[in-house]
């Protein structure tokens, strides 16, 4: 039985109403009205129906018109008429105008019916992946818009701040002020490193298949930990990690790291600056051929008005943010590639948990 397939049947004679449900309840899933009204009711509630069946001949309202109307409030189920010879003129224009997908005659024989919902169920996969498609192509318009900007924002500062700390340095004689000149432009170019790995990152999701391997919890967080030794050396920050894995967990490690390392560098990097004892946390528990990841940091926090738009791209909580916008879009990219979850919890000045859940491949 298809049990994906749900079809609707409108005629306001009981025999038909019967007979249709009859033939066709163990192939598909049947759903059925005697009167226009009724089927408004049915579309309302099963939002799955795919194949509507309407006979011309309602009282109160054509099929026709029915099938016209409700073209608005319900444009993707495919529509089909049920007619008979004397009608064929106004269903002939009704298909040239687009408001039905064909017709079949009356009485209809039980063959004529399965090639119209082959036909009709066909047309509307077809549909729901060109809409797919469409929207995949509007975002796609949409970031590029936004990558523009901020090519043209985001290169361009750091470069200028670099050609104009070598301009300076040119007219300058004294050490100490081209020593400052010279950490102007490793800032500059700090942050144009970051931004070039961000945009490495951005294409690395765009890769089409996953590269798999076997992951060791153990062996990758303390790779982890050596990347972080700068923010810990000193004690400015207490790097805690735990790992609990008792069976094997496959998944893509380059992906993998990439959602580590930009959770973890917001982690290190929003730290509250009076904070006696700042702290960032990771855990991992591999059970049930998942894996449960923990980022956890007792930093500045999310504000509340900001949570919803954290995973959008070139998002920035602020001006004074230090970030370029496309560390959680990845993250929240790279998730859906691994076909994981993310979930966020940011109390007031308390700081901020990531809970990321990824199935083992």
């Amino acid at each position: 039985m298809q049990q994906e397939l749900e079809i609707l049947y409108i005629d306001d004679e009981a025999n038909n109403l019967v007979g249709f449900k009859a033939n066709f309840r163990y192939d598909y899933v049947i759903h059925t009205a005697s009167n226009t009204a009724e089927a408004e009711k049915i579309l309302l509630s099963n939002p799955n129906i795919r194949v509507i069946f309407c006979d011309q001949r309602m009282p109160g309202e054509l099929g026709i018109d029915f099938l016209h109307r409700i073209k608005k409030d319900y444009p993707k189920p495919i529509r089909i008429l049920l007619t008979a010879y004397a009608d064929m003129n106004t269903v002939i224009d009704a298909i040239n105008k687009g408001h039905i997908f064909r017709f079949v005659r009356k009485p209809w024989m039980e063959e004529e019916i399965i090639s119209a919902i082959e036909e009709a169920n066909k047309f509307y996969v077809a549909n729901s992946l060109l809409e797919t498609r469409n929207q995949e192509l509007q975002k796609a318009y949409d970031e590029l818009d936004k990558f523009a900007y901020s090519v043209s924002h985001d290169l361009r500062d750091p470069l200028t701040g670099v050609l104009s700390a070598v301009k300076l340095g040119l007219e300058f004689d004294n050490i100490d002020r081209i020593h400052e000149l010279l950490s102007l432009m490793d800032s500059s170019l700090v942050s144009l490193d970051a931004y070039i790995d961000s945009l490495r990152d951005y294409y690395l999701l765009r890769r089409g298949e996953l590269m798999l391997s076997e992951i060791n919890f153990d062996e990758l967080f303390a790779n982890v930990r050596q990347f972080y030794n700068m923010y810990t050396q000193n004690k400015e920050v207490t790097f805690d990690i735990h790992v609990e894995q008792k069976e094997p967990f496959y998944c893509d490690k380059a992906i993998l790291e990439l959602i580590l390392h930009n959770l973890l560098s917001n982690a290190f990097k929003y730290q509250q600056k009076e904070h006696t004892n700042p702290f960032v946390k990771l855990s991992v528990d591999v059970s049930d051929q998942q894996a449960t990841i923990i980022v956890s940091d007792n930093g500045i926090g999310i504000s509340p008005e900001h949570i919803s738009d954290i995973f959008k791209l070139f998002f920035r909580g602020s001006d004074q943010a230090k970030g370029m916008g496309f560390g959680l879009y990845n993250v929240q990219n790279a998730l859906i590639k691994l076909q994981g979850t993310i979930d966020v919890q940011s109390p007031a000045n308390t700081g901020t948990t990531f809970t990321v859940r990824i199935p083992s491949k």
